[in-house]
């Protein structure tokens, strides 16, 4: 018999300590209304609506039927890497050594077997203010130190590469660079891209919404240093978050350290879906166009509705598909105010606040919906500004 004692157990600091992913926790408050019964619209979730193309599920079968069923090399498959060294040829011209590419179970597990080989305790990683929610948490996992670099709506949240200067020190391994942004959707321009790759020690550059561009032109890092890793997948621009498969690209003295990690924490990723991401990479491109342009058509209509309503967008956003609206006339407490309009509105959207200090004030709307969805959620959100009754 088991005893019935209480038992008090001592959590790990690092997990213990460390903060939500307030947009899931918006999410999962959202999955609970669902279930009593109320239709809730989402628009707070970075996740594309779309189905993965039919080719990439097609080969995925394949894969399986062909017994690609068994462990892939540490590093990748190296058909997928020398596929994934193509594409950065084709896309950017530039050249990447099919043995710098690590080849991951999406892009979360490359950002942990980079910051793993990166950082020791007392390290120091420059990130911008606004940033993805969970880089100061990879950091802080391997005893690091994030330390912020404000960004400014005036400039469309690009990064001074004269304030990243500034807050260099001997302990600065890295500068975190994200373009097209989460959660701004703004790019950072080629000549501050070259400007940082002057000074930073190295550059850490997530390029996961590369090719979800409406307007303007992505750069890749690999233009302009070889000094810097890249972080890159399939979830956003191919639709397969759920087949998670990612890539880092890595200066080659770091290649070797990774694999190592890789080995023993995950010993590689999805067999199944190495094949697929080879497929995704060379069979995909009308159906990536097709998704473009709808999600171009829902970008401006949004941004047109959220303008009229009162939200600030000084800078229009060109990539990935987030709008970070100045959400000040209405509430300086983004958190509160995001909770309300999911419970009054029965909109899911994400707080500012959950993307650093700086983005307190701001709402992050995902345009990765439905146009009809889209339009009924501003339509939600119209009537809650104007103090109608909640939505049925």
């Amino acid at each position: 018999m088991h005893s019935t004692k209480e038992t008090s157990y001592r959590i790990a600091k690092r997990a213990a300590d460390m903060p939500p992913f307030i947009v899931m926790d918006v999410l999962e408050k959202a999955q609970a209304m669902a279930r009593q019964g109320i239709r809730v619209l989402h628009l707070e979730v970075g996740e594309p609506d779309f189905d993965t193309p039919a080719c990439v599920k097609a080969q995925v079968c394949r894969a399986l039927e062909c017994g690609h069923t068994h462990y892939t090399h540490s590093l990748g498959d190296l058909d997928l890497r020398l596929a994934i060294c193509r594409h950065y040829a084709a896309t950017y011209g530039v050249t990447v050594d099919p043995e710098q590419v690590i080849v991951t179970s999406g892009t979360s597990p490359a950002m942990f077997l980079l910051f793993a080989a990166l950082i020791e305790a007392g390290d120091q990683v420059i990130v911008s203010d606004p940033h993805y929610a969970c880089y100061p948490n990879f950091i802080r996992f391997m005893q690091g130190e994030p330390v912020f670099v404000p960004v400014y709506e005036a400039e469309g949240f690009q990064y001074r590469p004269e304030e990243i200067r500034a807050k260099l020190t001997e302990a600065t391994k890295a500068v975190v660079i994200n373009s097209p942004s989460n959660p701004t959707g703004n790019l950072l321009s080629a000549e501050r891209i070259r400007a940082i790759a002057e000074f930073a020690p190295l550059i850490i550059s997530d390029e996961i919404y590369h090719g979800l561009v409406y307007e303007g032109q992505e750069h890749s890092v690999l233009e302009f240093t070889d000094n810097a890793f890249v972080l890159n997948g399939f979830s956003k621009l191919h639709a397969m978050t759920g087949l998670r498969l990612g890539y880092l690209i890595a200066p080659k003295a770091f290649v070797r350290p990774i694999q190592k990690i890789q080995q023993n924490f995950f010993i590689s990723a999805n067999s199944v879906v190495q094949q697929a991401g080879i497929t995704a990479l060379s069979q995909c491109a009308a159906d990536i166009a097709r998704m473009k342009m709808i999600y171009n058509e829902r970008r401006q209509y949004m941004l047109a509705r959220l303008k009229q309503m009162g939200f600030g967008i000084t800078v229009e956003p060109t990539g990935a598909f987030y709008i970070f609206a100045n959400a000040k006339a209405f509430s300086r407490d983004s958190y509160k105010l995001a909770f309300d309009i999911l419970e009054k509105a029965h909109v899911g959207v994400a707080p500012g606040i959950d993307f650093g200090k700086n983005g307190e004030g701001y709402l992050r709307f995902s345009y990765a919906n439905s146009m009809e969805v889209i339009v009924e959620a501003m339509d939600r959100l119209e009537n809650y500004l104007h103090g109608s009754a909640p939505c049925p």
